[in-house]
């Protein structure tokens, strides 16, 4: 796989969540660019939700050409760039190893049919109106930032923790039930992947329950004390469920191209190394 085979995957991954719908605060895109590729290296593109030391080790055996991180693994700036920490030695290592690492973060998140409108799909479990928590920046925007969706008929609490634990493939997940709403029935989520409370605080319009993976605890407990219900699942399996979609979008856009004669049929695959940092014992 060249160089150019990575300008490929970066361009078709552009297609699928355009970078502009990214959080200004966010950082995206291609962040490591390997100086030439390993002669050994195959014509394979590994998606992760975070570059740990075992992905980075995955990665290396497969002979990956390009890592596709969720989460950025160059977020804060850096004064120097050495082997004293895990995540700099890890870059460093797929620089060696001639692999490139892309990250589309928010911008995966926000784009139609992306992240957050398939955590909305496992909410919804019928027909229901789905729409931005925040209204696009412009009306023809590919993306918006969170999601709410309405469900078309009152839900039990219970309903809607079944259908997150089942879409999400989870054991278990935290629920906190608001005081302030002894029924227990749902009309409406708002949904963020990841860490949601600094987007649902931003809310003008109130929803019954909050959908996101982590919150701090004062954050949890004001949401509380506001009359919202609230899931949590925990910060990356809000987020790594979708990788196999992903996947398959990217697949059907380099084979859309018509290249696989002139540069190879481009292997993606799924890390088996990503996962959740804690485990419930």
């Amino acid at each position: 796989m060249s160089v150019s085979a990575t300008s490929r995957v970066c361009a078709a991954m552009q297609r699928i969540a355009p970078l502009a719908l990214a959080g200004s605060w966010d950082n995206v895109g291609l962040l490591l660019e390997a100086p030439a590729a390993s002669p050994a290296a195959n014509n394979r593109v590994l998606l992760t939700i975070d570059l740990t030391t075992a992905v980075c080790d995955e990665a290396i055996a497969l002979k990956i050409h390009t890592l596709i991180a969720y989460h950025p693994p160059l977020f804060a700036p850096l004064k120097s760039f050495t082997l004293a920490t895990p995540l700099q030695k890890s870059l460093l290592r797929c620089a060696a190893a001639g692999i490139s690492v892309y990250s589309p973060h928010s911008a995966l998140d926000a784009v139609w049919g992306g992240l957050t409108d398939w955590l909305a799909s496992i909410v919804s479990g019928a027909p229901s109106m789905q729409t931005p928590l925040f209204p696009p920046s412009t009306p023809d925007a590919p993306g918006a930032e969170g999601r709410r969706v309405d469900l078309a008929t009152p839900t039990p609490m219970s309903e809607l923790v079944h259908r997150v634990k089942s879409g999400l493939g989870l054991a278990s997940v935290q629920v906190g039930y608001s005081p302030l709403r002894a029924d227990r029935l749902v009309r409406s989520v708002a949904i963020c992947a990841g860490s949601g409370a600094s987007v649902f605080a931003k809310l003008t319009t109130p929803a019954d329950v909050w959908f996101t993976g982590e919150m701090q605890h004062h954050e949890l407990l004001a949401a509380l004390a506001n009359g919202t219900h609230v899931i949590l699942c925990g910060h990356t399996n809000t987020e790594r469920g979708f990788l196999p979609m992903l996947a398959d979008r990217l697949r059907a856009e380099l084979r859309a191209e018509g290249k696989e004669e002139e540069e190879g049929d481009v292997e993606i695959l799924v890390s088996e190394a990503d996962r959740h940092p804690l485990e419930v014992v």
